[in-house]
């Protein structure tokens, strides 16, 4: 059994970033599911779908939530949610913090949540030009 990843972001930067992810990586290796979240979208609805998808996720090993942006809507679902035993929440989600999650399919919930915030701060870099940095 491992561990469960909903994904919960606004509009299709979910899919877009596990689609991007499957093509580099070729599949995923964890259970996953991405929930939408639009303008139109209602609260309690969200707050529903959530916890239905986290008890579908669910084996056994918990659920880490990655989310896009922290005091936004599907952050605010996500820790709506968090109160549930075995879940877990990151906010921040990027391309590479979600290819260190799925690169790790075996690890513990706790260990799991450590390798995405490593994977998403990790990745972010100033890329400096050859003029740079030479005055």
């Amino acid at each position: 059994m491992t561990v469960g990843v909903l994904i919960i972001t606004h509009g299709n930067i979910g899919s877009s970033l596990l689609d991007t992810t499957n093509d580099m990586l070729g599949s995923c290796p964890l259970q996953l599911k991405i929930l939408r979240v639009t303008r139109a979208s209602h609260p309690d609805a969200l707050r529903q779908q959530t916890k239905e998808m986290i008890n579908c996720l669910n084996t056994g090993q918990g659920v880490l939530i990655l989310t896009d942006m922290y005091g936004s809507t599907p952050s605010n679902i996500a820790c709506y949610a968090a109160d549930e035993q075995q879940v877990r929440v990151v906010t921040g989600l990027n391309l590479p913090m979600l290819i260190r999650v799925l690169n790790y399919p075996f690890l513990s919930l706790t260990k799991l949540a450590e390798k995405a915030i490593s994977g998403g701060r990790e990745g972010v870099y100033t890329c400096l030009t050859t003029n740079e940095g030479t005055e």
